[in-house]
């Protein structure tokens, strides 16, 4: 059956006609991305996406939503859009929907995505596994962080907060990291480093260390400037990222059990190359009796273009399967 595949972030909301059959996605048609600012509500924006395509939407919407999910008024968390879940198949004509959290789709996308659609960082070279736990660990905006598991053919996805767990510094300088964020912040957590806007504080802590002047950037300049390498200094502040990544990232399959673990979001896939010569998989491993058995699980990046959408849809033909 063919159903409506939405993503709805704080910036833009994709939607993308999907198909699923069996429990799985079959297709994920081109996604159209409307910006959210341009729109009263999803139901307008539902709307303009009909218009958009074309042709009547069918009555069924898998739907990822950047927020928690809990009661019956979901506000987003960098939108003015208010969802009410009770009012779902009255405003958009869904006769059968799900709603889910956009972590959680990223995790039924790595569940129902093909093995071509990762690609290997770290560990031994072998696919993700049929059996157990996959840790999911993706940066963005936040730090997402959930975790597949699979037993007899199914799997289910379990959400979680992971992203605000305590940060653990493994070095004088990530001291300096903590010491600084420390002082603006009741607590650090991973996602105050492990998380897009962190980058700032490990290059303004890198510029103190140094005993330059302190230069005030945002977080997407910082990022372009090392990504293209035309600032030393920014450079060192992602390398310094990809560090606290890989320990992250290995603690958080320590504590779950994980015999796989995946790398999503965007921030991820952009950082593929820069991931690979890091030594994100040192301090992956790097877990002191344990480090045996981190070096056995794969560490794989996913490459899908949109793990959101198709996450959504997937997450719609388990629940309806």
């Amino acid at each position: 059956m063919e159903i409506v595949a939405v993503d709805l972030g704080g910036t833009n909301a994709r939607f993308a006609i999907a198909e699923v059959d069996g429990g799985r996605v079959v297709r994920l048609d081109e996604p159209v991305k409307l910006a959210t600012a341009e729109y009263a509500s999803l139901q307008t924006a539902w709307q303009a996406f009909g218009e958009r395509i074309g042709r009547p939407l069918p009555p069924a919407a898998g739907i990822a939503v950047a927020s928690p999910i809990t009661g019956d008024v979901i506000r987003m968390t960098n939108s003015p859009w208010i969802i009410r879940p009770s009012l779902i198949p009255e405003r958009l004509g869904a006769e059968q929907w799900v709603l889910i959290n956009d972590f959680g789709a990223v995790g039924h996308a790595v569940a129902q995505l093909p093995q071509d659609q990762f690609v290997h960082l770290c560990g031994p070279e072998i696919e993700l596994p049929t059996e157990g736990i996959t840790t999911i660990c993706g940066p963005g905006t936040g730090l997402g962080v959930a975790s597949v598991f699979k037993k007899d053919g199914r799997y289910d996805v379990i959400e979680t907060e992971g992203g605000h767990i305590d940060y653990a510094p493994l070095d004088a300088i990530e001291d300096a990291f903590v010491r600084r964020l420390r002082s603006q912040h009741t607590r650090v957590s991973t996602e105050r480093i492990c998380a897009g806007p962190g980058i700032v504080a490990i290059y303004e802590t890198l510029a103190e260390l140094e005993g330059r002047s302190i230069p005030h950037k945002d977080d997407r300049t910082i990022w372009a400037e090392a990504l293209d390498g035309t600032d030393a200094l920014a450079l060192a502040a992602l390398d310094r990222f990809c560090l606290a990544l890989g320990a992250v990232a290995g603690d958080l399959a320590l504590a779950q059990g994980a015999k796989g673990v995946v790398i999503a979001g965007g921030l991820g896939l952009r950082l593929k190359d820069k991931l690979l010569r890091s030594g994100f998989d040192q301090r992956f491993v790097a877990k002191g009796r344990f480090q045996g058995l981190m070096a056995t699980i794969p560490v794989k990046l996913i490459t899908h273009p949109q793990p959101g959408l198709f996450g959504a849809a997937a997450a719609f033909a388990q629940r309806y399967s």
